[in-house]
């Protein structure tokens, strides 16, 4: 009888766990939770849209003085170290309420592809994407069927990107390429929110860790050899 035992390949518990087979099993983050009409704590209303087959994100609008009112439009990417969490989950989804709640924004949350499964440039391809997207609903006409929140009430003269942990290296990664690439309808991105950005380079700075960078790539493919 053949063992029903998977071989693990690599192993980073406890946040994740790749097995020779392919499969990925992520050990931290929580549970996705579906969005909602209207927060109970905060008022903010959302709902989540598909951006391309391999791309969607959750939109938080919160609560509006009038039917046609204007609002800053936040279009963030969530942490994880490029392998965990989602746009969907629990602890994502009440953070970007709370966000929408208190800047007055419409928060677009994008939910970017994942390593290992889909190693970097993936994550930072999708959210270039997703920014066009967004921006390209300023224009009259699109190929595809435009959100009615983003349409209705987000004023594109305040345009801002933001993200936190590895959310934060692809907001900085976004910017810069928004500095010698066009965004649909000549958009401009007004601020980038870094939190807790996660940049790691070759020489350890102060007390980060002083393992080589190369070896964690090796233990996990978060990146692809590009140029």
């Amino acid at each position: 009888m053949a063992s029903t035992t998977k071989e693990v390949l690599s192993d980073l518990s406890p946040i994740i766990k790749v097995y020779t087979d392919g499969t990925v099993e992520r050990l931290i983050g929580s549970p996705h939770v579906p969005p909602s009409p209207e927060d109970p704590t905060t008022g903010v209303s959302s709902k989540d849209t598909t951006i391309s087959p391999t791309l969607s994100a959750r939109l938080h609008l919160p609560k509006l003085t009038h039917s046609t009112q204007k609002l800053p439009i936040l279009v963030y990417y969530h942490g994880g170290g490029f392998c965990v969490e989602s746009a969907f989950s629990f602890f994502d989804h009440r953070y970007m309420n709370l966000l929408s709640a208190e800047s007055g924004a419409l928060v677009v949350s994008i939910e970017y592809r994942l390593a290992p499964e889909h190693p970097l440039p993936a994550a930072y391809e999708d959210s270039w994407d997703a920014l066009k997207w967004v921006c390209s609903h300023v224009l009259d006409q699109t190929h595809f069927e435009k959100d009615e929140w983003i349409t209705n009430h987000a004023d594109f003269n305040r345009v801002f990107i933001g993200g936190d942990s590895a959310g934060g290296n692809i907001a900085h990664n976004v910017a810069l390429r928004a500095g010698s690439e066009s965004l649909p309808g000549n958009v401009k991105i007004l601020g980038t929110i870094l939190s807790h950005p996660y940049f790691w380079g070759s020489n350890p700075v102060g007390n980060e860790p002083k393992e080589d960078i190369q070896a964690v790539v090796i233990r996990i493919p978060v990146c692809s050899r590009w140029h």
